[in-house]
């Protein structure tokens, strides 16, 4: 008699499945790096790119996902599958920093997480031009390319290297960001801007940047970096200290020890006047 194991209990099995489809779609982006014609690239924005190999990617990704997990739905950017409910479900972003694949600068990633009831309980992150991959799941710990990896141990902003992402839809809360911005230049060892949020993420889990943050993201930017994080010991909340961080709207990320700083900080500037910290 068969015994069904229950998908919670197969994570480590799940997350390892998810790497070697993630490693081999990656293989299919890289190939194609610098063969996207101008008349394949669709956007509604001049700013907001898709091209074919975003979407063959995802289908690549939902047929594998499918395969190892059939009782999941899928929420993924490109919506090449129907979004449905359900108690699992895989988080996809097939090529997250697409502008910078068309442009041909190193720095894209696939990202994939694995929810329950809404809760990330696993996750992977890899950077195709680097060919390094994140991966946890929850209980697990994360590692990059097999070895375990934990947020920075630098105490103090002064001592940080900061991560952002600019606006470039959504310019609401462009005065409090710039002024959390101009905070960062003149109190840190810098800021950098690489485009694709997964690898900032990832970055803060194994202690490259000590904080990043970004406002008007999506749950497929940051579900399985945000799992990254707190598994890595750091932490991962919205501006208020609170779950929002997992949708999207704003990411805070940071190390244990700079979290407090960097959070009076930022929400200081965007909540100014009804601060909840």
């Amino acid at each position: 008699m068969l015994i069904s194991i229950p998908p919670i209990e197969r994570l480590p099995q799940l997350c390892e499945q998810t790497v070697v489809l993630v490693q081999a779609t990656a293989q299919f982006i890289q190939s194609e790096l610098g063969q996207v014609k101008m008349i394949e690239i669709k956007g509604e924005r001049f700013n907001n790119l898709v091209s074919y190999v975003d979407q063959n990617s995802e289908k690549r990704l939902v047929a594998g996902l499918q395969a190892l997990l059939p009782e999941a739905v899928f929420l993924t950017e490109e919506a090449t599958t129907a979004a449905e409910s359900g108690e699992w479900c895989w988080v996809v972003d097939p090529l997250d920093g697409t502008t910078n694949f068309l442009h041909q600068l190193p720095c894209f990633a696939i990202s994939v997480a694995l929810t329950y009831r809404g809760e990330s309980v696993l996750g992977v992150v890899h950077n195709v031009s680097m060919r390094e991959t994140f991966w946890t799941w929850k209980g697990g710990g994360s590692f990059l390319n097999g070895q375990p990896i934990q947020v920075s141990e630098r105490k103090g902003l002064n001592q940080a290297l900061i991560s952002t992402g600019f606006p470039y839809t959504d310019f609401s809360q462009i005065g409090p960001y710039f002024q959390v911005m101009e905070h960062f230049m003149r109190n840190t060892r810098g800021i950098r801007r690489w485009g694709a949020a997964a690898i900032d993420l990832a970055y803060v889990a194994c202690g490259r940047y000590d904080l990043f943050f970004e406002y008007s993201l999506h749950p497929w930017d940051v579900a399985a970096g945000g799992l990254l994080i707190t598994e890595a010991g750091g932490c991962f909340t919205d501006f208020q200290a609170g779950h929002g961080a997992w949708s999207g709207k704003e990411v805070l990320a940071s190390s244990a020890q700079l979290y407090t700083e960097g959070l009076k900080i930022i929400n200081g500037a965007f909540y100014a006047g009804n601060a909840k910290v």
